[in-house]
């Protein structure tokens, strides 16, 4: 890995941490937070491998001890809660996100970019997240669909919007993630 890689992927651990000191909002077992958005970024516009590293070192500082989450939550009590499914999600859904950026590539834009994030971030973190929520707090699955999911779809859809007009725009003026090549012939 390039220093500028491993710079890239400290940057975006650090994004994430940022926007976990924006105050969380309590709605039940899984607060609200903008750290989403910071993993929604990091696969638009690192690409899968960097992406899902930058998640991936985030969640060590995090394990490790330090309050990098929302609320000023940090160590291994996170991983064990109602939260685990999402936190162990991020990764995931970084590289997800990042692997459906790249195969957009040349026809990336806000719309597209958009749905990468809905597909490939919100599907991954409410398919490991719900499940994870039901089994550590023991709700029925309505509540936990409602507590887990639902209530998060209208800032989670905003956010993924914001994330893919911050990718558009950072992708036009200095492309982190390199063009594909194609390949000898093809036009």
């Amino acid at each position: 890995m390039k220093t500028r890689d491993l710079a890239y992927v400290a940057l975006f651990a650090a994004i994430i941490a940022v926007l976990g000191t924006l105050p969380a909002i309590p709605v039940g077992p899984v607060p609200i937070t903008a750290q989403t958005l910071g993993v929604m970024l990091a696969g638009a516009v690192l690409g899968a491998r960097r992406g899902a590293l930058a998640v991936l070192l985030f969640l060590v500082l995090v394990a490790v001890g330090l309050p990098l989450l929302a609320g000023g939550r940090g160590g291994l009590a996170p991983f064990a809660g109602p939260t685990a499914g999402y936190l162990l999600s991020w990764p995931v859904a970084a590289l997800v996100i990042g692997l459906l950026t790249e195969r957009t590539w040349d026809r990336y834009n806000v719309l597209v970019g958009t749905l990468v994030n809905v597909v490939g971030g919100l599907a991954v973190v409410y398919a490991v997240g719900v499940p994870v929520l039901k089994v550590a707090t023991g709700l029925p699955w309505a509540e936990a669909l409602w507590s887990g999911a639902a209530l998060f779809v209208p800032g989670d859809l905003f956010k993924a919007f914001v994330a893919a007009a911050v990718a558009d725009v950072v992708r036009r003026s200095y492309p982190v993630i390199e063009r594909p090549r194609r390949a000898a012939g093809a036009r």
